[in-house]
């Protein structure tokens, strides 16, 4: 087909894990022919969980791109996952997608995840249709489910279907817009009179469009006041103004699975949501005119301006980059220009891609997903362009981990592998991190959560090799003191010929630095140049302390006396010396263990706001403030970090999976005398 701009849409559909996402894609798939038979989850055959780990997982981890055509509109469908661990892949998918369509269960309720996926589609100015799925399940609620997002979203819901029921389930619907009813039948949906019993609600439905139709344009908001009424063209261009805008969301309902309903969302698709050269917010920095932010058109005549969304790295093919182009055309064997790594590109194959079927064209249109492989200086978010036209789009966003675990390999040696295969992965997710802590000597893999850490692990062993094993990370506690004590070490050996003899007294006192050294001696009792050695000994033996042996800081200590002798001493001596009077010394002077503290910004719905303060309180945590910004309550708290290493998974449980928080280290503290013998007695069994 003769693909421009304006019949392209692309669909990123959306959805907590489980509501059917990959099922609704695999029937759009069929219905559009571009697959002879449905695949399912369970079995693994699905079009866009192709990846091993997803079909182990019978879930979708990354986000996949597929194609169909219907009615003479290509729609391009990004399946993205819907767990909160690959929040990543869905802001990837989100960037290249023109609209979004949730898939919901009717249950009655706001399913879990879906509350945090509006409000990203709604702060994008994403386009959003809602696909309330499972209406051949027992007891299904569409009626409830509806009035749930009303009652969540005023004003913006559109339900544009009327399901027609028996014995409890969907047998087929009305649409309201269109006056005209269906029932599911085998080889597609059949025409049939609007029942009599349902033309009420059809009149009821109808009215409640027409108020939104004219809610989202002046000129039919003013004729719709003189003759309280619109024409069904007038109310399908005010609905389609409001979803472009974000204003109006429709809803539809059927089952993805008994692929009913979906004959009709396919159909609203092409004529409600936004055509790819209607995109009216794609901003990007004009590089050859002072960095300018310019507004830029999806014309196919203009230069070549895309961005790589989504990198894969094929154990047999290469790497492989996902891009949207937002305007022009990009022809195979072309070269384009990285505006972010400032060279250019050498455009081999270009591809269109259903799932990992990858069918090789010789261009791609403005408005249009594909891939290329082999880019050796592009990454996730880079934006290629015309050498003669330099834009930069802005970066994709990626959350911070949340989550760290330590990670260690199962072979004593292969720590060096398990290091070289994260940082390989690290090109096609950016959203965890790998470093190795100083203090603890951990290697520590950072996520969003358990469930993207154990699949990174899967992933290692299955590409690399190297078998992990993942632990809990230690906290970095550290010693101070809080006394002055007076300490005397003597270090004497005789052995024959020269001997060894070091004698220093030193003063410990708590200080503001890590570590301060000063002398006070007197009348040359240690020499000036064993004062280097004194303090060298002093400082490595502050690698472990008295109580637990974490490193120690806040420490003074002085030189005030000592002896020497004129043939044994030396600086080996010296330093036996001093650490001796350390060990006597930190001993006597009240030492106390610290712990980190971190800064938590938590962001809840304000409905569990009690809930989570409680818990802080739990945590030995101290609420610093709270903020509200809209229905969200921003908590401020300093919490100590061995209260909170997996908090991302508790903070879930406890906000039904809406609940967010970032942290930073603040500061160590004493650690409460009720917890100092525990974690002694926990550090001598390591």
């Amino acid at each position: 087909m003769n693909v421009q701009g304006e019949n392209i849409r692309n669909i990123a559909v959306v959805g907590h894990s489980g509501e059917g996402k990959t099922t609704l894609c695999e029937a759009m798939l069929f219905n559009g022919g571009a697959i002879d038979r449905m695949g399912k989850v369970v079995d693994g055959t699905t079009v866009s969980d192709f990846d091993d780990l997803e079909k182990a997982k019978k879930m979708s981890v990354y986000t996949s791109v597929s194609n169909l055509e219907w009615k003479g509109v290509k729609v391009n469908l990004l399946d993205l996952p819907g767990y909160y661990d690959f929040e990543g892949e869905r802001n990837e998918g989100l960037r290249a997608a023109g609209g979004a369509c949730l898939v919901i269960g009717a249950n009655g309720v706001i399913p879990i995840g879906a509350e945090s996926i509006v409000d990203y589609c709604l702060k994008l100015g994403k386009p959003l249709i809602i696909f309330i799925n499972g209406m051949d399940k027992e007891n299904a609620d569409y009626l409830g489910t509806v009035q749930a997002l009303k009652a969540k979203y005023a004003g913006k819901l559109a339900p544009i279907q009327i399901p027609i029921m028996e014995n409890g389930k969907m047998q087929g619907c009305i649409n309201a817009l269109q006056e005209r009813a269906y029932l599911f039948k085998e080889g597609g949906p059949q025409e049939i009179p609007i029942p009599e019993n349902m033309k009420g609600q059809v009149e009821e439905m109808q009215a409640s469009l027409m108020e939104t139709a004219a809610e989202n344009d002046e000129f039919l908001l003013d004729k719709y006041f003189e003759s309280g009424e619109l024409t069904r063209e007038e109310t399908i261009r005010g609905i389609r103004i409001g979803i472009a805008s974000v204003n109006t969301i429709p809803v539809m309902a059927g089952s993805a699975l008994q692929n009913r309903g979906v004959i009709n969302l396919l159909n609203e698709i092409v004529t409600y949501m936004p055509q790819a050269d209607e995109r009216k917010n794609t901003l990007a920095e004009d590089l050859t005119d002072g960095n300018k932010i310019v507004h830029i058109l999806t014309q196919d005549d203009a230069p070549f301006a895309a961005q790589v969304f989504k990198t894969v790295i094929d154990p047999y093919s290469g790497k492989l980059s996902y891009l949207k182009s937002f305007r022009g055309v990009l022809k195979s064997g072309s070269t384009v220009w990285n505006a972010n790594t400032e060279c250019e590109e050498r455009i081999g194959q270009v591809y269109l891609l259903r799932g990992k079927k990858m069918e090789p064209v010789d261009a791609l249109a403005a408005g249009d997903i594909g891939a290329v492989n082999k880019l050796g200086n592009t990454n996730t978010g880079d934006t290629l362009c015309d050498p003669s036209a330099k834009v930069r789009f802005s970066p994709i966003n990626f959350p911070k981990p949340t989550l760290f675990m330590s990670v260690s390999s199962e072979k004593k040696g292969e720590e060096d592998k398990v290091f070289a295969g994260l940082n390989k992965l690290k090109e096609e997710d950016y959203t965890f991190t790998v470093e190795k802590n100083v203090e603890t000597g951990e290697i520590l893999l950072g996520g969003q959560g358990d469930i993207q850490i154990e699949l990174l692990v899967k992933k290692v062993k299955a590409r690399y090799g190297v078998d992990m094993k993942l632990a809990e990370p230690k906290v970095a506690y550290r010693e101070t003191i809080r006394g002055t004590a007076e300490a005397e070490g003597k270090h004497k050996k005789q052995s024959g010929g020269h001997g060894q003899y070091g004698h220093c007294k030193i003063r410990f006192s708590p200080c503001e630095e890590d570590f301060v050294f000063d002398e006070e001696v007197v009348g040359g009792a240690v020499p000036k140049n064993y004062f280097p050695a004194v303090e060298k000994g002093l400082r490595e033996c502050m690698e472990h302390g008295p109580l637990a042996g974490y490193p120690v800081v806040g420490v003074k200590a002085v030189l005030y006396d000592g002896s020497y002798h004129d043939v044994d001493s030396n600086e080996l001596s010296f330093k036996m010396a001093a650490a001796l009077a350390y060990k006597e010394g930190l001993k006597n002077a009240k030492p106390v263990l610290l712990e980190p503290i971190h800064t938590l910004k938590i962001a809840v719905p304000g409905e569990y706001l009690g809930d989570v303060m409680g818990d802080v309180n739990k945590r030995r945590g101290r609420i610093m403030g709270t903020d509200t910004e809209g229905e969200t309550s921003i908590i401020t708290a300093e919490i100590p970090l061995a209260e909170i290493k997996t908090y991302t998974m508790e903070l879930r449980s406890l906000t039904r999976g809406s609940g967010k928080f970032i942290s930073d280290f603040l500061m160590y503290e004493e650690v409460p005398f009720a917890l100092v013998d525990k974690i002694i007695a926990d550090s001598k069994k390591e």
